[in-house]
């Protein structure tokens, strides 16, 4: 089956695991930590589903595989986009980028890719930047709730990772049907 959606990106705090969980060690890389509610039931729909999947996230590389590893989830992602390998973090378009080239998607592509992520002024702002259709995750108290100028605006807003499933059926009707 194709898909109008290319591939679906993900930020990894708050995101995907719950910060307010994590153990780190003394050099602030994550040990474990628990996954947000439903966070795991998307990952693995969305890929059986047969999206590509990258995370895009700031930290520690070892951070990521740890807990992914942890709730079995590390070998579903497709692509890795980490500030800690790339000199770089959110917004910088080198993040997205970076992931979207491993993904193979072209230039002219990025906007049927999904950025999801919980940060306004990293996630949002550089997915909307680099042109992919943002998805703000509203689940933790931990950032800014509103956006500080127009690039901060998100194009979608969900409250649970749960709801992405039916933002992305949504955006393959709305192709669909054009």
């Amino acid at each position: 089956m194709s898909h109008y959606i290319l591939a679906i990106c993900f930020d990894f705090g708050d995101t995907l695991v719950d910060e307010g969980s994590e153990v780190k060690d003394d050099t602030l890389t994550t040990l474990s930590g628990d996954l947000i509610p439903g966070a795991d039931r998307v990952v693995r729909e969305l890929k059986r589903r047969g999206y590509p999947l990258a995370l895009v996230a700031d930290g520690k590389a070892n951070s990521y595989h740890n807990v992914l590893t942890q709730h079995g989830l590390y070998g579903l992602f497709d692509a890795f986009a980490v500030s800690e390998q790339l000199g770089v973090e959110k917004p910088h378009p080198r993040m997205f980028v970076h992931a979207l080239e491993q993904l193979g998607i072209a230039r002219e592509d990025y906007g049927r890719t999904v950025m999801v992520g919980n940060y306004l002024s990293r996630d949002v702002k550089g997915a909307n930047e680099v042109g992919l259709v943002s998805v703000w995750l509203d689940w933790a108290p931990r950032r800014p709730k509103v956006p500080a100028d127009p690039s901060e605006v998100p194009q979608y807003t969900i409250k649970t990772p749960l709801d992405l499933l039916p933002l992305i059926e949504a955006l393959e009707r709305e192709r669909e049907a054009k």
